[in-house]
C-alpha cells in the first residue's frame, strides 16, 4: 500500500489528480456491474419463474442490506475502506462469473438465484459504508466536494449506460452472457483499487481491541453529539422518506392515470437524471458552494415543491420540465449532505457514519412503498404526492432551524505551495 506524504496533499483539483482518477474509474466500473448484474437477474428470474418469484429474488438483497448495514460501517473503520471496497468487487466478481458459468450448463433453480441476491445484499452491506468513507483517504479536505459531483456524475452514468449494455449482452448472449459482463466490470475495478494511494488517518489508525458492538455504539454516540452531523443525519432521513415514495412508486401511478404509459416514465425519469447529473457537474466544476448547510436545506425545500408540482401537471412535456428541476434540487442537496458529512467527520467514525445515512436512504426509506401505495388507493394522487413533500420539506425545515447546520461551510481550497 502506497502512502501519501504531507507534501503530496497539494491543492490539485479532484479531477485532475491521478490518484482519484483511479477511484472513479474504479467507482464507475463497479456501478456500471452493479446495473448489468440487476438487469441480468431480473431477466433470468422472469425466465424462470412467475412475475411473483421474480419480484421475490428480486427483493430477497434489500434484508442483508438493511440488517447488515450498521455493521458494514463498524467494519469499514475498523480494517480500512479501501479493503472492504476490493473485498466486496472481489466476491461480486467471482459470484457473478460463477452464475455465468452455471448458466451456460444449466438452468438453475430459482433459489439459487436469490442466494446470489442474497449474497449480493450482504456484500452492498459492507461496500457502501466502505465506498463512502474512502474519498478522505484518498482527496484532501478541500477536495471533497468535488469528489461528491465526481462520483454524483459516475452514478449517473452507471444508470444511463448499464441498462442498455445490460440489454445488448442478454440479446447477445442470454443472462449468462450479462452475468459475464457484470463480473468483467467488477474485475476491472480491483486492480485499479489497489492503485490507490491512501492517506493515513490525522489521529493513527482506529484500534481493534474492543468489540464489534462497542465500536457501533461509540459511532451512534458520536453521531449523536456532533452538532451538525446528528442534525444533518435527521434531515437525511425526512428527506429521503418524503422522497422515495413518489419518485419510485407515485411516478408509475402517476403515468398510468394519466395515460403516459412506460414511455412516460422513462421521459420523467430522465428528466430527473439530465437535473442531478447537472448538480454534480456543478458541484465538481465549482468545486465549493458558499454557504453549503443553508443551500442544502433552501434546496431540499424547494425540491419538496417541486415533488408536489408533480402531481398536478396533466401534460407529460410540463411534469418532465418539473422533474428536471426535481433532479437538479435533489442531486444539489444530496451531493451537499455528502460533501458535508465528509468534511465534518472525524475520518476514524466516517465508515459508521455513512452506514447510519446509508440505512436511512436503502434500509428504512423503501419501507414506505407500501404505505405510499396505500394513500394513493385511500386520498388519491395529488394528495399523495403533497403529504409525502410535506415530509421532504420539514427536513429541510428543519436544516434551518439548526444553527450549526445552517452555517455549515465547506472548507476553501488551499494554495498550491511554491516550489523552493
Amino acid at each position: 500500500m502506497t502512502v501519501l506524504t504531507p507534501t503530496e496533499e497539494t491543492a490539485r483539483p479532484a479531477h485532475r489528480d491521478g490518484n482519484v482518477l483511479r477511484w472513479l474509474g474504479a467507482y464507475t466500473a463497479s456501478t456500471l456491474g452493479d446495473s448489468v448484474y440487476h438487469l441480468a437477474l431480473s431477466w433470468a428470474a422472469v425466465r424462470g419463474g412467475t412475475p411473483a418469484e421474480a419480484g421475490l429474488v428480486m427483493a430477497v438483497s434489500a434484508v442483508p442490506r438493511a440488517l447488515l448495514m450498521l455493521g458494514g460501517g463498524v467494519i469499514a473503520d475498523r480494517f480500512g475502506p479501501r479493503r472492504v471496497v476490493i473485498l466486496s468487487d472481489t466476491v461480486r466478481c467471482l459470484v457473478v462469473l460463477g452464475v455465468a458459468a452455471l448458466l451456460l450448463l444449466t438452468s438453475p433453480a430459482l433459489w439459487v438465484l436469490a442466494a446470489v441476491a442474497l449474497a449480493f445484499g450482504t456484500v452492498d452491506a459492507l461496500f457502501l459504508p466502505a465506498v463512502g468513507a474512502l474519498p478522505p483517504r484518498i482527496a484532501p479536505r478541500d477536495q471533497l466536494a468535488r469528489v461528491q459531483g465526481l462520483r454524483g456524475l459516475a452514478y449517473r452514468a452507471g444508470l444511463v449506460l448499464g441498462a442498455p449494455l445490460g440489454g445488448v449482452a442478454v440479446a447477445l448472449g442470454g443472462p449468462a452472457s450479462a452475468f459475464g459482463v457484470a463480473g468483467l466490470l467488477f474485475a476491472i475495478s480491483v486492480p485499479l483499487l489497489l492503485a490507490l494511494r491512501i492517506a493515513p488517518l490525522p489521529g493513527g489508525e482506529p484500534s481493534r481491541d474492543g468489540t464489534a458492538l462497542r465500536d457501533l455504539a461509540d459511532g451512534l454516540r458520536y453521531i449523536r453529539r456532533h452538532r451538525v452531523l446528528g442534525p444533518l443525519m435527521i434531515v437525511v432521513a425526512l428527506s429521503d422518506l418524503g422522497f422515495v415514495g413518489p419518485l419510485n412508486v407515485g411516478l408509475a401511478l402517476l403515468s398510468d392515470e394519466r395515460g403516459w404509459g412506460a414511455a412516460g416514465i422513462g421521459w420523467i425519469l430522465a428528466g430527473f437524471g439530465t437535473g442531478a447529473g447537472t448538480a454534480s457537474l456543478l458541484l465538481t466544476v465549482k468545486g465549493r458552494i458558499p454557504r453549503a448547510g443553508a443551500v442544502m436545506a433552501w434546496t431540499i425545500t424547494l425540491g419538496a415543491g417541486s415533488i408536489a408540482g408533480l402531481a398536478l401537471v396533466p401534460q407529460l412535456p410540463v411534469a418532465v420540465a418539473v422533474s428536471v428541476s426535481v433532479g437538479l434540487l435533489a442531486g444539489l442537496s444530496g451531493a451537499l449532505c455528502g460533501a458535508l458529512t465528509q468534511t465534518e467527520c472525524d475520518p476514524a467514525y466516517l465508515g459508521r457514519v455513512t452506514a447510519v445515512s446509508s440505512f436511512f436512504s436503502l434500509g428504512v426509506a423503501p419501507l414506505s412503498f407500501p404505505l405510499t401505495g396505500a394513500a394513493v388507493g385511500l386520498w388519491g394522487l395529488a394528495p399523495m404526492f403533497a403529504a409525502s413533500a410535506a415530509v421532504c420539506a420539514l427536513g429541510g425545515v428543519y436544516g434551518l432551524s439548526v444553527r450549526a447546520l445552517r452555517r455549515a461551510e465547506l472548507p476553501r481550497a488551499t494554495a498550491k505551495p511554491r516550489a523552493g
